[in-house]
Protein backbone atom coordinates (compact mmCIF):
# COMPACT_ATOMS: atom_id res chain seq x y z
CA UNK A 1 0.00 0.00 0.00
CA UNK A 2 1.19 3.57 -0.56
CA UNK A 3 2.64 5.43 2.37
CA UNK A 4 0.63 8.15 4.13
CA UNK A 5 2.36 11.51 4.52
CA UNK A 6 2.08 12.91 8.04
CA UNK A 7 4.77 15.14 9.47
CA UNK A 8 7.70 13.23 8.00
CA UNK A 9 11.12 14.15 9.39
CA UNK A 10 13.87 14.64 6.77
CA UNK A 11 15.86 11.60 7.95
CA UNK A 12 12.83 9.35 7.67
CA UNK A 13 12.03 10.78 4.26
CA UNK A 14 15.55 10.05 3.04
CA UNK A 15 15.36 6.47 4.34
CA UNK A 16 12.00 5.90 2.68
CA UNK A 17 13.27 7.38 -0.57
CA UNK A 18 16.36 5.19 -0.42
CA UNK A 19 14.22 2.13 0.26
CA UNK A 20 12.06 2.99 -2.71
CA UNK A 21 15.05 3.25 -5.02
CA UNK A 22 16.52 0.01 -3.71
CA UNK A 23 13.30 -1.89 -4.37
CA UNK A 24 12.57 -0.27 -7.69
CA UNK A 25 16.12 -0.48 -9.09
CA UNK A 26 15.20 2.13 -11.66
CA UNK A 27 12.32 0.05 -13.00
CA UNK A 28 8.72 0.12 -11.81
CA UNK A 29 8.02 2.76 -9.17
CA UNK A 30 4.36 2.43 -8.14
CA UNK A 31 5.08 3.64 -4.60
CA UNK A 32 4.52 6.96 -2.94
CA UNK A 33 7.78 8.65 -1.95
CA UNK A 34 9.12 12.06 -1.10
CA UNK A 35 12.47 13.82 -1.53
CA UNK A 36 13.32 16.33 1.20
CA UNK A 37 16.32 18.58 1.60
CA UNK A 38 15.57 21.87 -0.12
CA UNK A 39 15.11 24.99 1.97
CA UNK A 40 12.23 26.45 0.00
CA UNK A 41 9.43 25.63 -2.45
CA UNK A 42 10.18 23.28 -5.33
CA UNK A 43 9.65 25.27 -8.53
CA UNK A 44 10.82 22.84 -11.24
CA UNK A 45 11.32 19.09 -11.71
CA UNK A 46 12.87 16.98 -14.46
CA UNK A 47 13.91 13.35 -14.80
CA UNK A 48 17.02 11.88 -16.38
CA UNK A 49 17.11 8.75 -18.48
CA UNK A 50 19.48 7.22 -15.92
CA UNK A 51 16.87 7.44 -13.16
CA UNK A 52 18.08 10.70 -11.59
CA UNK A 53 15.56 13.30 -10.50
CA UNK A 54 16.35 17.00 -10.84
CA UNK A 55 14.71 19.66 -8.69
CA UNK A 56 14.86 23.46 -8.88
CA UNK A 57 14.06 25.46 -5.77
CA UNK A 58 13.34 28.85 -4.32
CA UNK A 59 16.43 28.25 -2.13
CA UNK A 60 18.65 29.19 -5.13
CA UNK A 61 19.86 25.64 -5.72
CA UNK A 62 19.42 22.64 -8.00
CA UNK A 63 19.05 19.20 -6.43
CA UNK A 64 20.48 16.19 -8.26
CA UNK A 65 18.94 13.10 -6.65
CA UNK A 66 20.47 9.65 -7.02
CA UNK A 67 19.15 6.71 -4.97
CA UNK A 68 17.11 9.16 -2.91
CA UNK A 69 20.09 11.29 -1.90
CA UNK A 70 20.86 14.81 -3.14
CA UNK A 71 23.90 16.54 -4.55
CA UNK A 72 23.50 20.31 -4.56
CA UNK A 73 24.46 22.45 -7.54
CA UNK A 74 25.11 26.00 -6.38
CA UNK A 75 25.71 29.05 -8.53
CA UNK A 76 22.42 30.84 -9.10
CA UNK A 77 22.04 34.13 -7.24
CA UNK A 78 18.27 33.90 -6.85
CA UNK A 79 15.42 31.37 -6.98
CA UNK A 80 15.82 28.58 -9.54
CA UNK A 81 12.57 28.10 -11.46
CA UNK A 82 13.30 25.38 -13.97
CA UNK A 83 15.69 22.52 -14.70
CA UNK A 84 16.16 20.20 -17.67
CA UNK A 85 18.19 17.09 -18.50
CA UNK A 86 20.47 17.50 -21.52
CA UNK A 87 21.83 13.95 -21.59
CA UNK A 88 25.48 13.02 -21.57
CA UNK A 89 25.93 13.99 -17.93
CA UNK A 90 24.77 17.57 -18.41
CA UNK A 91 21.78 19.50 -17.11
CA UNK A 92 20.49 23.05 -17.55
CA UNK A 93 18.78 25.39 -15.10
CA UNK A 94 17.45 28.95 -15.04
CA UNK A 95 15.81 31.30 -12.61
CA UNK A 96 15.14 34.68 -11.07
CA UNK A 97 18.74 35.84 -11.55
CA UNK A 98 17.95 36.03 -15.31
CA UNK A 99 20.58 33.42 -16.18
CA UNK A 100 20.62 30.09 -18.00
CA UNK A 101 23.29 27.76 -16.64
CA UNK A 102 24.73 24.40 -17.77
CA UNK A 103 26.12 21.87 -15.29
CA UNK A 104 28.36 18.81 -15.41
CA UNK A 105 26.66 16.23 -13.17
CA UNK A 106 29.87 14.29 -12.54
CA UNK A 107 31.84 17.23 -11.14
CA UNK A 108 29.08 19.67 -10.14
CA UNK A 109 30.80 22.40 -12.15
CA UNK A 110 28.52 24.94 -13.78
CA UNK A 111 28.84 27.78 -16.22
CA UNK A 112 26.60 30.62 -17.28
CA UNK A 113 25.40 30.05 -20.82
CA UNK A 114 23.73 33.43 -21.09
CA UNK A 115 21.16 35.73 -19.59
CA UNK A 116 17.82 37.41 -20.24
CA UNK A 117 16.65 40.83 -19.10
CA UNK A 118 14.07 39.26 -16.76
CA UNK A 119 13.25 36.10 -14.84
CA UNK A 120 13.58 32.83 -16.74
CA UNK A 121 10.67 30.50 -15.95
CA UNK A 122 10.85 27.49 -18.31
CA UNK A 123 13.35 25.56 -20.40
CA UNK A 124 13.03 23.12 -23.29
CA UNK A 125 15.70 20.95 -24.90
CA UNK A 126 16.03 19.64 -28.46
CA UNK A 127 16.00 15.82 -28.82
CA UNK A 128 19.76 15.79 -29.49
CA UNK A 129 20.48 17.87 -26.38
CA UNK A 130 22.45 20.47 -28.32
CA UNK A 131 20.12 23.44 -27.95
CA UNK A 132 18.09 24.91 -25.11
CA UNK A 133 15.09 27.22 -25.38
CA UNK A 134 14.31 29.57 -22.48
CA UNK A 135 11.11 31.48 -21.68
CA UNK A 136 11.43 34.79 -19.85
CA UNK A 137 9.44 37.55 -18.25
CA UNK A 138 11.40 39.96 -20.45
CA UNK A 139 8.93 39.09 -23.24
CA UNK A 140 11.33 36.95 -25.26
CA UNK A 141 12.29 33.35 -25.77
CA UNK A 142 15.87 32.49 -26.64
CA UNK A 143 17.47 29.45 -28.21
CA UNK A 144 20.97 28.69 -26.96
CA UNK A 145 23.73 26.53 -28.41
CA UNK A 146 24.76 24.41 -25.40
CA UNK A 147 28.40 24.48 -26.50
CA UNK A 148 28.38 28.28 -26.35
CA UNK A 149 29.91 28.45 -29.82
CA UNK A 150 27.32 30.95 -31.03
CA UNK A 151 25.03 33.55 -29.54
CA UNK A 152 21.33 32.94 -28.90
CA UNK A 153 18.52 33.11 -31.42
CA UNK A 154 16.21 35.77 -29.95
CA UNK A 155 12.48 35.26 -30.43
CA UNK A 156 10.70 38.54 -29.90
CA UNK A 157 7.05 39.03 -30.82
CA UNK A 158 4.89 38.48 -27.76
CA UNK A 159 3.40 41.48 -26.02
CA UNK A 160 3.94 40.15 -22.52
CA UNK A 161 6.00 37.57 -20.61
CA UNK A 162 6.86 34.33 -22.37
CA UNK A 163 5.73 31.62 -19.96
CA UNK A 164 6.65 28.31 -21.63
CA UNK A 165 8.47 26.84 -24.61
CA UNK A 166 8.48 23.48 -26.42
CA UNK A 167 10.47 22.21 -29.41
CA UNK A 168 9.01 20.20 -32.25
CA UNK A 169 10.15 16.58 -32.36
CA UNK A 170 12.88 17.40 -34.91
CA UNK A 171 13.97 20.59 -33.13
CA UNK A 172 13.24 22.72 -36.19
CA UNK A 173 10.36 24.71 -34.68
CA UNK A 174 9.61 26.27 -31.32
CA UNK A 175 6.19 26.68 -29.70
CA UNK A 176 5.78 29.50 -27.19
CA UNK A 177 3.08 30.43 -24.67
CA UNK A 178 2.65 33.90 -23.24
CA UNK A 179 0.87 35.97 -20.64
CA UNK A 180 -0.53 37.87 -23.63
CA UNK A 181 -2.87 34.89 -24.15
CA UNK A 182 -1.36 33.60 -27.39
CA UNK A 183 0.35 30.43 -28.55
CA UNK A 184 2.84 31.02 -31.35
CA UNK A 185 5.15 29.01 -33.60
CA UNK A 186 8.66 30.03 -34.68
CA UNK A 187 11.48 28.83 -36.87
CA UNK A 188 14.11 27.62 -34.39
CA UNK A 189 17.07 28.38 -36.67
CA UNK A 190 16.23 31.98 -37.53
CA UNK A 191 13.63 33.04 -34.96
CA UNK A 192 11.21 33.95 -37.76
CA UNK A 193 7.51 33.86 -36.90
CA UNK A 194 5.61 30.97 -38.48
CA UNK A 195 2.17 31.82 -37.16
CA UNK A 196 -0.19 32.15 -34.24
CA UNK A 197 -2.16 29.11 -33.14
CA UNK A 198 -4.68 30.78 -30.83
CA UNK A 199 -5.50 33.90 -28.87
CA UNK A 200 -7.02 32.50 -25.68
CA UNK A 201 -8.07 35.77 -24.09
CA UNK A 202 -6.37 35.06 -20.76
CA UNK A 203 -2.70 34.49 -20.08
CA UNK A 204 -1.36 31.03 -20.88
CA UNK A 205 1.02 29.54 -18.30
CA UNK A 206 2.09 26.18 -19.68
CA UNK A 207 2.07 24.01 -22.79
CA UNK A 208 2.93 20.46 -23.90
CA UNK A 209 3.43 19.12 -27.44
CA UNK A 210 3.25 15.36 -28.02
CA UNK A 211 6.11 13.53 -29.69
CA UNK A 212 4.31 13.03 -33.00
CA UNK A 213 3.36 16.71 -33.03
CA UNK A 214 -0.30 15.89 -33.67
CA UNK A 215 -1.64 17.82 -30.67
CA UNK A 216 -0.74 20.54 -28.20
CA UNK A 217 -2.12 20.92 -24.66
CA UNK A 218 -2.13 24.19 -22.75
CA UNK A 219 -3.19 25.55 -19.37
CA UNK A 220 -4.27 29.13 -18.70
CA UNK A 221 -4.87 31.69 -15.99
CA UNK A 222 -8.66 31.29 -16.18
CA UNK A 223 -8.40 27.53 -15.63
CA UNK A 224 -8.62 26.73 -19.33
CA UNK A 225 -7.17 23.25 -20.00
CA UNK A 226 -7.49 22.50 -23.69
CA UNK A 227 -6.09 20.33 -26.44
CA UNK A 228 -5.47 21.66 -29.94
CA UNK A 229 -4.98 19.67 -33.13
CA UNK A 230 -1.73 20.33 -34.94
CA UNK A 231 -0.76 21.86 -37.24
CA UNK A 232 -3.95 23.91 -37.56
CA UNK A 233 -4.82 24.66 -33.93
CA UNK A 234 -8.44 23.44 -33.99
CA UNK A 235 -9.80 22.47 -30.57
CA UNK A 236 -9.68 18.73 -29.98
CA UNK A 237 -10.78 18.51 -26.33
CA UNK A 238 -11.59 20.75 -23.36
CA UNK A 239 -10.85 19.59 -19.80
CA UNK A 240 -11.45 22.92 -18.07
CA UNK A 241 -12.64 22.48 -14.48
CA UNK A 242 -13.55 25.10 -11.87
CA UNK A 243 -9.97 25.48 -10.56
CA UNK A 244 -7.61 28.21 -11.66
CA UNK A 245 -5.00 28.99 -12.75
CA UNK A 246 -3.34 26.00 -14.38
CA UNK A 247 0.36 26.24 -13.53
CA UNK A 248 2.13 23.11 -14.75
CA UNK A 249 1.78 20.27 -17.25
CA UNK A 250 3.66 17.09 -18.08
CA UNK A 251 3.20 14.29 -20.62
CA UNK A 252 4.40 10.68 -20.78
CA UNK A 253 4.23 9.18 -24.26
CA UNK A 254 4.53 5.54 -23.21
CA UNK A 255 1.55 5.59 -20.86
CA UNK A 256 -0.25 8.27 -22.91
CA UNK A 257 -0.89 10.29 -19.77
CA UNK A 258 -1.12 14.07 -19.56
CA UNK A 259 -0.99 15.71 -16.12
CA UNK A 260 -2.06 19.25 -15.22
CA UNK A 261 -1.46 20.94 -11.85
CA UNK A 262 -3.35 23.98 -10.56
CA UNK A 263 -3.11 26.69 -7.91
CA UNK A 264 -5.49 24.86 -5.59
CA UNK A 265 -3.22 21.86 -5.20
CA UNK A 266 -4.87 19.33 -7.52
CA UNK A 267 -3.43 17.17 -10.27
CA UNK A 268 -5.70 16.12 -13.11
CA UNK A 269 -4.56 13.15 -15.20
CA UNK A 270 -5.91 12.78 -18.74
CA UNK A 271 -5.85 9.55 -20.74
CA UNK A 272 -4.86 10.91 -24.15
CA UNK A 273 -5.69 7.62 -25.93
CA UNK A 274 -9.37 8.02 -25.05
CA UNK A 275 -9.32 11.76 -24.26
CA UNK A 276 -10.95 11.36 -20.88
CA UNK A 277 -10.08 12.35 -17.31
CA UNK A 278 -8.53 9.27 -15.71
CA UNK A 279 -7.78 10.75 -12.26
CA UNK A 280 -8.16 13.99 -10.35
CA UNK A 281 -6.68 14.22 -6.86
CA UNK A 282 -5.39 16.65 -4.25
CA UNK A 283 -1.59 16.60 -4.23
CA UNK A 284 -0.83 19.34 -1.68
CA UNK A 285 -2.46 20.35 1.58
CA UNK A 286 -2.56 23.88 0.28
CA UNK A 287 -1.78 24.79 -3.32
CA UNK A 288 -0.20 25.47 -5.68
CA UNK A 289 1.32 22.72 -7.83
CA UNK A 290 4.15 24.58 -9.57
CA UNK A 291 6.06 21.68 -11.12
CA UNK A 292 5.25 18.28 -12.63
CA UNK A 293 7.33 15.53 -14.24
CA UNK A 294 6.65 11.87 -14.95
CA UNK A 295 8.93 9.07 -13.84
CA UNK A 296 10.68 7.52 -16.87
CA UNK A 297 8.31 4.52 -16.82
CA UNK A 298 5.22 6.71 -16.42
CA UNK A 299 3.96 5.01 -13.26
CA UNK A 300 4.54 8.00 -10.96
CA UNK A 301 3.98 11.72 -11.28
CA UNK A 302 6.46 13.92 -9.39
CA UNK A 303 5.04 17.19 -8.04
CA UNK A 304 6.48 20.30 -6.43
CA UNK A 305 4.81 23.27 -4.78
CA UNK A 306 4.82 25.44 -1.68
CA UNK A 307 6.40 22.74 0.46
CA UNK A 308 10.18 22.26 0.43
CA UNK A 309 9.78 18.63 -0.64
CA UNK A 310 9.06 16.87 -3.91
CA UNK A 311 6.22 14.33 -3.72
CA UNK A 312 5.83 11.40 -6.10
CA UNK A 313 2.40 9.87 -6.61
CA UNK A 314 1.76 6.31 -7.90
CA UNK A 315 -0.92 6.78 -10.52
CA UNK A 316 -1.94 3.12 -10.63
CA UNK A 317 -2.39 2.89 -6.86
CA UNK A 318 -3.69 6.16 -5.43
CA UNK A 319 -6.12 4.51 -2.99
CA UNK A 320 -5.09 5.31 0.57
CA UNK A 321 -2.62 8.01 -0.36
CA UNK A 322 -3.46 11.23 1.37
CA UNK A 323 -1.70 14.32 2.69
CA UNK A 324 -2.23 15.33 6.28
CA UNK A 325 -0.78 18.34 8.04
CA UNK A 326 2.77 18.69 6.71
CA UNK A 327 3.91 20.64 9.74
CA UNK A 328 4.63 23.77 7.72
CA UNK A 329 3.89 26.61 10.11
CA UNK A 330 2.79 28.97 7.37
CA UNK A 331 -0.16 26.61 6.74
CA UNK A 332 -1.45 27.11 10.29
CA UNK A 333 -4.84 28.87 10.27
CA UNK A 334 -4.28 32.61 10.90
CA UNK A 335 -6.56 32.66 13.92
CA UNK A 336 -4.34 30.10 15.69
CA UNK A 337 -1.22 32.31 15.89
CA UNK A 338 -0.39 35.79 17.21
CA UNK A 339 -0.39 38.60 14.68
CA UNK A 340 3.39 39.12 14.76
CA UNK A 341 4.04 35.46 14.00
CA UNK A 342 1.39 35.55 11.30
CA UNK A 343 3.16 38.49 9.62
CA UNK A 344 6.45 36.59 9.75
CA UNK A 345 4.93 33.44 8.24
CA UNK A 346 3.32 35.42 5.43
CA UNK A 347 6.20 37.73 4.59
CA UNK A 348 9.42 36.09 5.73
CA UNK A 349 9.24 32.37 6.50
CA UNK A 350 9.83 30.99 3.01
CA UNK A 351 13.17 32.82 2.74
CA UNK A 352 14.43 33.07 6.32
CA UNK A 353 15.03 30.76 9.28
CA UNK A 354 14.93 31.97 12.88
CA UNK A 355 17.50 29.64 14.46
CA UNK A 356 21.30 29.64 14.36
CA UNK A 357 21.31 27.27 11.37
CA UNK A 358 19.94 29.04 8.33
CA UNK A 359 19.28 25.85 6.37
CA UNK A 360 18.92 25.83 2.63
CA UNK A 361 16.92 29.07 2.42
CA UNK A 362 16.88 31.84 -0.15
CA UNK A 363 17.76 34.39 2.53
CA UNK A 364 20.15 34.44 5.52
CA UNK A 365 19.08 33.35 8.99
CA UNK A 366 17.52 36.06 11.17
CA UNK A 367 19.09 34.63 14.35
CA UNK A 368 20.73 37.48 16.26
CA UNK A 369 19.16 40.03 13.91
CA UNK A 370 18.83 43.04 16.20
CA UNK A 371 22.04 45.04 16.39
CA UNK A 372 23.59 43.16 13.47
CA UNK A 373 25.03 45.15 10.54
CA UNK A 374 23.26 44.26 7.29
CA UNK A 375 25.07 41.91 4.92
CA UNK A 376 27.25 40.21 7.53
CA UNK A 377 25.99 36.61 7.95
CA UNK A 378 28.96 34.41 7.04
CA UNK A 379 28.54 32.21 4.01
CA UNK A 380 25.54 34.00 2.50
CA UNK A 381 25.90 35.61 -0.93
CA UNK A 382 24.57 39.13 -0.45
CA UNK A 383 23.98 41.71 -3.14
CA UNK A 384 26.65 44.37 -3.45
CA UNK A 385 24.09 46.90 -2.19
CA UNK A 386 23.74 45.21 1.19
CA UNK A 387 27.41 44.30 1.56
CA UNK A 388 28.36 47.95 1.21
CA UNK A 389 25.54 49.47 3.23
CA UNK A 390 25.75 51.09 6.67
CA UNK A 391 22.39 49.67 7.81
CA UNK A 392 22.17 48.13 11.27
CA UNK A 393 19.04 46.09 11.93
CA UNK A 394 16.87 47.64 14.66
CA UNK A 395 13.23 48.46 15.38
CA UNK A 396 13.55 51.54 13.20
CA UNK A 397 15.31 50.01 10.19
CA UNK A 398 13.01 46.98 10.10
CA UNK A 399 9.99 49.25 10.32
CA UNK A 400 11.28 51.35 7.41
CA UNK A 401 12.12 48.22 5.38
CA UNK A 402 8.51 47.05 5.40
CA UNK A 403 6.97 50.52 5.33
CA UNK A 404 8.81 51.61 2.18
CA UNK A 405 9.43 48.18 0.66
CA UNK A 406 12.87 46.65 -0.08
CA UNK A 407 13.09 48.20 -3.55
CA UNK A 408 12.99 51.70 -2.03
CA UNK A 409 14.73 51.12 1.29
CA UNK A 410 17.60 49.09 -0.20
CA UNK A 411 17.60 49.62 -4.00
CA UNK A 412 19.33 46.68 -5.67
CA UNK A 413 18.60 44.21 -2.88
CA UNK A 414 17.69 40.61 -3.78
CA UNK A 415 14.80 40.72 -1.30
CA UNK A 416 11.43 40.33 -3.06
CA UNK A 417 9.17 43.39 -3.21
CA UNK A 418 6.72 43.39 -0.30
CA UNK A 419 5.29 45.87 2.17
CA UNK A 420 3.36 45.79 5.45
CA UNK A 421 1.11 48.83 5.24
CA UNK A 422 -0.40 48.90 8.72
CA UNK A 423 1.90 50.34 11.45
CA UNK A 424 0.42 47.98 14.06
CA UNK A 425 1.26 44.95 11.88
CA UNK A 426 4.85 46.14 11.53
CA UNK A 427 5.07 46.69 15.29
CA UNK A 428 3.74 43.19 15.98
CA UNK A 429 6.25 41.68 13.52
CA UNK A 430 9.14 43.52 15.17
CA UNK A 431 8.06 42.32 18.62
CA UNK A 432 7.85 38.74 17.37
CA UNK A 433 11.28 38.94 15.72
CA UNK A 434 12.87 40.34 18.88
CA UNK A 435 11.74 37.33 20.86
CA UNK A 436 12.22 34.69 18.16
CA UNK A 437 15.69 35.75 16.94
CA UNK A 438 17.33 36.57 20.28
CA UNK A 439 20.46 34.50 20.94
CA UNK A 440 20.05 31.96 23.74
Amino acid sequence: MPTTVDRWMPARAALCAAAFWGLASGAQAQEFFTLKGHGGPVMGIATGTDGTILTASFDNSVGLWRSGRPSWLEGHRAAVNTVADLGGGRIASAGDDFTVRVWDTATGAGRELGRHAGKVVRLAVTPDGRRIASASWDGTARIWDVSGASGPVVIDGHRNSVTDVAFSSDGARLYTASADGTLRLWDAASGAALGQLIAHGFGINTLVVNKDETWLAYGAVDGGTRILKLPGGEELADFTLDRRPILAMAYHAGSQRLAAGDAQGYIMVVDTAAWRIADDFRATLKGPVWALAFAPDGTNIHAGGLDSAMYSWPLDDLDGVRIEDSGQSFLTPPEEMPNGERQFQRKCSICHALGPEGGRRAGPTLHGLFGRPAGTVAGYGYSATLEGSDIVWSDGTIDRLFDLGPDRFIPGSKMPMQRIAAPEDRADLIAFLKAATAPD
